[in-house]
Order: C-alpha cells, then sequence, then structure tokens
C-alpha cells in the first residue's frame, strides 16, 4: 500500500493545490546513482527501487537498464515491452519497404496475455515501488509505433504513396493500444495511466499539424475516453515542440503533459499561465545538457527556476525533461533531487 503521505502529495498536486510539497517524477537510466545507492545489488529491479526511495521519487512509470560504462555499446532487441513473446516498441523493423508496408498485417494482442501476463507485470511492479513510489502504468496510442515498425523515413513516403495501407495498420494498432488501455485501467493501479507517443524535434512537429489532427488525434482520443471511463487521468509523453497540436491533444482528453521539453523551445512557465487549471505539468529540468553537462550550482539554479515557473499552486509533478541519461554525474542527480525535496515545500518561497 502506498504510503497516505505519497498518495496525499500527488493526488493534491493532480488537482491543482498545494501540498506539503511538489511531488517528483522521474525515469531514472544512470549506472553511476545505482552503484551509488545500491552496491553490489545484482537485480535490477530491487536496486533500482531502493534508488527511487532514497531519492524521494514519488512517482514513476519505469526505469532504464542502468548498463555499466564496460556495456557501452551493447545492443538487443528485448526490453521491458517484450513479454511471454509479445512486442510492441520492439527495435527490429519489419516493414523495410512499401511493398512490406503492402503485405505486413500487425498481431493482434492476445487477451489472455494480457490478463494473466501484462496487468500482473504492472501489478508487481506497483507493489515492489510501495510504500515510497506511485507506479504508473502505461502504453501507446499506436501511432509512434506505427512509424517505429518502418522507421521515419519510409513512414513520410508512406504518408503520400500509401496512405490507406499506413491507416489500415494504425487501425489495428489502436485496437491492439485500447484492449491494453482497457486491462490496465480496468485493473485500478493507479489513479493515472501513462500514454507515450513522440512526434516531435526541436522546434517543430514531425508530422503536420493536419496530417498529426487526421491520425493521432483520433488514436489518442480513444484511449483517454477510456481512461476517462475508469476514473482516471491522463498523462501524456511526447518529446520536443509539441505547441502547434497541444490544444488538439487538450480537445482529445489529455489531463498533463510530459516531459516539456526546454531546448525544443517549452516554457513551462508560458504553459502554466495559457493553459492553467487545465493541464497538469510533468518534469521539466533539463537533461540534455544542465543535468548531464552544467555544474552543481547550475542544476540547483535551473531545478529552483523550475519550480519558481511552474510549482504555485499546485499542477506539477518536477523531474527531468525526459529521463536522467547515463552520462548524468551523480553529483548533480543528487544535488537535483535534493533541491526538488528541500526548495519545493510549500509555501514557494522566491
Amino acid at each position: 500500500m502506498l504510503d497516505a503521505t505519497v498518495e496525499s502529495r500527488i493526488l493534491t498536486a493532480l488537482n491543482h493545490e498545494e501540498g506539503d510539497r511538489v511531488p517528483i517524477w522521474d525515469y531514472i537510466d544512470n549506472h553511476s546513482v545505482v552503484e551509488a545507492i545500491a552496491p553490489g545489488e545484482t537485480n535490477l529491479d530491487k536496486a533500482m527501487v531502493k534508488v527511487y526511495h532514497t531519492l524521494g521519487i514519488d512517482l514513476c512509470r519505469g526505469w532504464g537498464s542502468a548498463f555499466s560504462p564496460e556495456q557501452d555499446g551493447i545492443t538487443g532487441e528485448k526490453g521491458e515491452w517484450q513479454i511471454a513473446g509479445q512486442s510492441y516498441w520492439s527495435t527490429k523493423k519489419p516493414i523495410a519497404s512499401i511493398e512490406d508496408l503492402k503485405q505486413y498485417q500487425p498481431p493482434r494482442v492476445d487477451q489472455a496475455w494480457l490478463n494473466d501476463v501484462f496487468v500482473p507485470f504492472h501489478r508487481a511492479r506497483k507493489e515492489m515501488l510501495e510504500p515510497n513510489t506511485m507506479w504508473v502504468p502505461g502504453a501507446g496510442s499506436g501511432f509512434h509505433e506505427c512509424y517505429g515498425l518502418m522507421g521515419q523515413q519510409l513512414f513520410s513516403y508512406a504518408i503520400y504513396d500509401a496512405p490507406g495501407e499506413l491507416e489500415r495498420i494504425m487501425e489495428t494498432l489502436s485496437d491492439n493500444c485500447a484492449a491494453i488501455t482497457e486491462a490496465l485501467t480496468d485493473a485500478q493501479l493507479c489513479p493515472m495511466f501513462f500514454i507515450g507517443d513522440d512526434f516531435a524535434y526541436k522546434g517543430k512537429l514531425l508530422f503536420s499539424p493536419k496530417y498529426l489532427r487526421k491520425t493521432f488525434i483520433p488514436m489518442l482520443k480513444r484511449c483517454c475516453e477510456i481512461v476517462h471511463d475508469k476514473g482516471q487521468k491522463v498523462i501524456f509523453h511526447s518529446d520536443g515542440y509539441v505547441n502547434d497540436i497541444l490544444d488538439d491533444m487538450l480537445d482529445a482528453g489529455i489531463d498533463g503533459l510530459n516531459p516539456i521539453e526546454p531546448l525544443a523551445g517549452m516554457d513551462i512557465g508560458d504553459i502554466k499561465k495559457r493553459y492553467g487549471r487545465n493541464l497538469v505539468l510533468v518534469g521539466n529540468v533539463d537533461c540534455s545538457v544542465t543535468l548531464p553537462l552544467g555544474s552543481v550550482e547550475e542544476v540547483i539554479l535551473a531545478t529552483k527556476d523550475c519550480i519558481k515557473a511552474a510549482s504555485v499552486g499546485g499542477g506539477h509533478f518536477i523531474g527531468s525533461s525526459s529521463e536522467i541519461t547515463p552520462s548524468t554525474p551523480v553529483e548533480n542527480i543528487f544535488a537535483f533531487y535534493d533541491t526538488c525535496r528541500e526548495f519545493g515545500r510549500y509555501p514557494i518561497l522566491g
């Protein structure tokens, strides 16, 4: 069971109110901090739970493999989403040409696998992280998965050369993601549900707003409706600059936005002013330059600036602008979370 103080802190912020302090949300993929906090622990899951609890991370959507420097360059095709033979975010691309695309039929998700393997996996994560950290289950809407089957270049050609075939594949992937969302939200594991679909880069979208409104937005809306029907809220993730379609995502039903990447042009203070109580803001402390390359003093300053811009009045889960990467020095990691816990106490002081 989740600690009552942690639960209250999260739910208060989720409802755009001030609790005892700003909740911390993050995703850690860093070997150095694992070695610093859980030296000698050979079980990655146990090590990461200790890391999250020690750093005071209140809620998370997962963690990375935290490879050691000696393992740099090693690649593979299996990840946490490849369970019991089912693969949804595989690195292997089965579509290499327009002809492949025309012949490809995505496998349908197996309901028995969802019930017997996938949901228990998430329940185990939830129980593993309690009492100090809330597990936020999630999936995609199917859009990112579609272009992941072939890569962005071929996908971009197919938008014009085989639009009907793309939409056929998206329909099946949307069905799969809806089934996954239904199963996980039915289990009532969390008051929130994480939907991740990357479609943006620094300063711009990867695809036109018109195309996203035609394809991605209906897929997102379908999943949001399932989540809302279960009384839960949607935290949506896309890296990059998403402002050009943010209103459409709100209309589709998102309740929160992650990671609000500052170097992509996402100004969390501006978004707070524009959307106020209509959007929970999640993340924002730069993980590509400030956290891995900045000094401890620069990390502390950036963290305080983020809190001052976004945390007053609630509605903010502070965290990195995507994840704590393998290159982030351990002293910066400790400085970041120490500042989140200490400076993030309400009332926020200037």
